[in-house]
């Protein structure tokens, strides 16, 4: 009775290599965009989402440098997909409380002064 043999499909992993690990900062990267998503309408999503960009790019410096032995690269663009789009709902509230505020004050009225006062 004979033992099967195992099957290698192509060039085989040298048995030195690293196993393969999740970075982990994909899931910070993932959950400080999924902040900066939430609170990108109230303006406060502007610090999560910039340290997400900034956290995402050191990671995939690492990745780039580990050869393919860091996984987590779906994680990393879910969170910038996220985080920029936090930063457009921070820019698009900032840019409607302007429109708002200028039409207040274009509505405002003028000063009215007592009749005797020039």
């Amino acid at each position: 009775m004979s033992l099967p043999q195992a099957v290698v499909v192509g060039p085989g992993r040298h048995p030195l290599d690293p196993e393969p690990v999740r970075s982990t900062k994909a899931p910070t990267v993932f959950a400080l965009g999924l902040i900066a998503l939430f609170t990108g309408p109230l303006v406060g999503g502007l610090v999560p989402a910039t340290i997400a960009l900034l956290l995402a790019r050191q990671a995939g410096r690492e990745a780039y440098a580990s050869g393919g032995y860091l996984t987590g690269g779906a994680w990393i663009r879910r969170g910038v997909a996220l985080a920029w789009i936090g930063i457009a709902l921070a820019a698009g509230a900032l840019v409607g409380a302007l429109v708002v505020g200028i039409f207040n004050y274009a509505n405002a009225p003028l000063q009215d002064f007592a009749p005797g006062i020039d």
